[in-house]
C-alpha cells in the first residue's frame, strides 16, 4: 500500500502537454527548457529517467522522487510472419492491455487500447469477459504507441482506437490522448489518420462530432436489427438502432465523411441471406463503408466465424447494391488475434 501511496503522489508526465509541463518544471524551479528536454526524451519512447542522459544527474534524482512515467512495460510479443506484432502490456498496477502493430501499403498502424477491460458485455469478444479493470489515462494510450515504435524501429502514422473498452467511457482521456497524438511536439499524426470506434454509445458520437470532426468515426454495429444486436450487444438495449443511426446521420451531414461500420462474421448468427438484405436496408443511402471481420474464434464463446468464401460473397453483394465493402485483411493469423485474447491467456496460465 504505501508503494502505491508513492506512485500516487509522483506527478505522471507522460499525461502532460508541453505547455503543463513548462508550467511545472518552472513550479519546481527548474528552467523552462528542461521541461521541453524531457517531452522529447518521452516522445521518444524513453522508460525512464536516467535514460535522459542530457539532464544533470541532480535533476534525473529529483524527478524520480517528484515524478514518474506511466509507461506501458512489454510482458509479451507475438510475431506475425507478414509483419504483424501482438503486444501484451504490464501498467503500474499490474493491469495488463494489448496493443496490435501493423503494416500496410500506406504505412504502419497501431490498434490501441483505452480501458483494461471492457464491461460492455458483447457477447462474441474476449475483451469483456472478465469485465472492466479501469480506463487508461492518455498517456498510458500514447505509451502503447511509443513503445511499438521503439521496439520496432518503426514509425507509426496511422492509430486505431480499436482495442479493447469502449473509448467513449473514457471519453475526456480519450480525448487528451488525441489531442497530444495529433501535437506537432509529440506525435505529429494527422487527425484524419486516426479512427475511433464505438459500440454505439450515442452521447459520446454527439460530443466526438464537436470535438473532433476530422477523426475517423467507426461503429461497432455486427447486427442489422434491435432483436439480434441486443442479443448480441447489451448497449443496445439503451441505445437502438433507431437512436445510433440518426446519430450515424448527423455525424455524417456534420463532417460530410463516411462511417466504416465493423460486422463481424458470425456463422449462421447474422451472415445468412437475410441478415444481409436486412443491413443493406438499413445502410441504404447512407454515407457507409463495411468493414467485414470473419470472427477470431474465442475459446469462452460458442460463437464460430464466417468463411471467408462467406465474406466474399457477403462483400459482392454490398458492392452490387452501392454499398462500399471489405473484408478485413487477415493479418497475423497465427497470432492470438481477437482483442482481449491474449489478456485472457495469460490470465489462464
Amino acid at each position: 500500500m504505501a508503494e502505491e501511496k508513492a506512485v500516487g503522489n509522483r506527478k505522471n508526465l507522460s499525461d502532460m502537454t508541453l505547455e503543463e509541463m513548462r508550467v511545472w518544471f518552472l513550479s519546481l524551479g527548474e528552467k523552462r527548457f528542461r521541461a521541453d528536454q524531457v517531452y522529447r526524451w518521452i516522445y521518444q519512447g524513453a522508460g525512464s529517467f536516467d535514460e535522459m542522459k542530457n539532464l544533470p544527474v541532480n535533476l534525473r534524482k529529483k524527478l524520480a522522487v517528484t515524478a514518474r512515467l506511466a509507461v506501458p512495460h512489454i510482458v509479451q510479443v507475438q510475431r506475425a510472419a507478414d509483419g504483424t506484432r501482438k503486444y501484451l502490456f504490464r501498467l503500474e498496477d499490474d493491469n495488463c492491455i494489448e496493443s496490435v502493430f501493423m503494416k500496410y501499403h500506406y504505412g504502419n498502424a497501431i490498434c490501441v487500447s483505452s480501458q483494461a477491460g471492457c464491461r460492455m458485455g458483447c457477447a462474441f469478444c474476449a475483451s469483456t469477459r472478465e469485465g472492466l479493470a479501469r480506463n487508461l489515462s492518455a498517456g498510458e494510450m500514447a505509451g502503447q504507441v511509443l513503445a511499438a515504435q521503439r521496439e520496432t524501429g518503426e514509425r507509426i502514422g496511422h492509430i486505431v482506437v480499436m482495442g479493447s473498452g469502449e473509448p467513449f467511457e473514457n471519453y475526456d482521456a480519450l480525448a487528451r490522448f488525441l489531442r497530444l497524438l495529433h501535437a506537432k511536439d509529440a506525435l505529429g499524426i494527422s487527425m484524419r489518420h486516426i479512427t475511433v470506434s464505438t459500440c454505439g454509445l450515442v452521447p459520446g458520437i454527439h460530443r466526438f462530432v464537436r470535438d473532433f470532426p476530422q477523426v475517423n468515426l467507426a461503429i461497432s454495429l455486427h447486427a442489422p436489427t434491435d432483436a439480434l444486436r441486443s442479443r448480441l450487444m447489451p448497449v443496445n438495449r439503451k441505445y437502438p438502432l433507431t437512436e445510433l443511426m440518426a446519430a450515424c446521420e448527423d455525424y455524417m451531414a456534420q463532417t460530410g465523411r463516411r462511417i466504416t461500420f465493423e460486422y463481424a462474421l458470425m456463422k449462421g448468427i447474422n451472415d445468412r441471406d437475410e441478415d444481409i438484405a436486412r443491413l443493406l436496408a438499413l445502410l441504404a443511402g447512407k454515407r457507409a463503408h463495411v468493414n467485414l471481420i470473419p470472427l477470431n474464434a474465442v475459446r469462452e464463446s460458442a460463437f464460430s466465424g464466417s468463411s471467408r468464401t462467406r465474406a466474399r460473397e457477403i462483400c459482392q453483394i454490398l458492392e452490387d447494391h452501392g454499398i462500399p465493402a471489405t473484408v478485413r485483411r487477415r493479418l497475423g493469423s497465427e497470432i492470438d488475434a481477437a482483442c482481449g485474447q491474449l489478456r485472457l491467456s495469460r490470465k489462464r496460465s
